[in-house]
């Protein structure tokens, strides 16, 4: 579904990619592990259209690289930011409303607005509170199901588990399992290994802007460098 080749980006002179491929298989959750400054979330901005890169990245066979974000979402990559981005001073209900501002289906809206309530109950229980009084864990969940109201093909998401609690945590990829089981392709950056491996069928693992390892889910948790340095065992 989603292809990047021989990618290369930077921040003014500082090169952050260094000429990376990542393929990601449709249906299936494939994650971008490694450390802080790995290049993770620079891939995720390159995809989205957030910043300019030489190379290649196809979509569907549609090339992506030159093309505005906007028509990026058009063409069904929704991508849930690590800083979530919410627009605090709205409710629960305009911040959904607005992930779907590039569909004309009103009455669709409505029966996925109901789909995100049955995805993450609390959500039903904050649906008219603003969102900035939402904690941690509840802005995430919000920020996952904003990005669904647009009907992605391809969801990108950027550490999920950034600042929850543990049990947090849990929660939020057993939602992933469950929108993985939708038919929807995932592409997940993650610090927390371990629990990436555990709902990803493939694996990428980034150091210093290049791809250190690759493979599946189950072959790069095998890894013993990936077992020592990563997984702490």
């Amino acid at each position: 579904m989603l292809e990047l080749i021989n990618i290369r980006a930077s921040y003014g002179k500082l090169e952050a990619l260094h000429g990376i491929d990542i393929q990601v298989p449709p249906g299936k959750v494939t994650t971008l592990l490694g450390a802080n400054g790995a290049g993770k979330t620079t891939a995720l901005r390159v995809i989205s259209g957030m910043l300019p890169a030489t190379g290649t990245v196809l979509f569907d066979g549609f090339p992506l690289l030159s093309t505005r974000p906007d028509k990026i979402v058009r063409r069904g990559i929704s991508l849930v930011p690590e800083a979530r981005e919410l627009f605090l001073a709205l409710t629960v209900e305009e911040n959904l409303r607005l992930g779907s501002y590039t569909r004309r289906d009103i009455p669709e809206v409505q029966r996925d607005l109901e789909k995100m309530m049955e995805l993450f109950p609390r959500l039903r229980e904050r649906y008219r509170q603003i969102t900035g009084t939402l904690s941690g864990g509840e802005q995430q969940m919000l920020t996952i199901a904003r990005a669904l109201m647009a009907r992605p093909k391809l969801l990108l998401l950027d550490e999920p588990s950034l600042g929850l609690a543990p049990k947090l945590v849990e929660q939020i990829f057993d939602t992933l399992d469950r929108i993985r089981s939708t038919g929807i392709t995932i592409l997940l950056v993650e610090q927390n290994a371990q629990i990436a491996l555990a709902v990803s069928d493939f694996a990428y693992l980034m150091e210093n802007g290049t791809i250190r390892l690759a493979g599946s889910a189950e072959q790069v948790e095998a890894n013993p460098w990936v077992q020592e340095t990563y997984l702490g065992t």
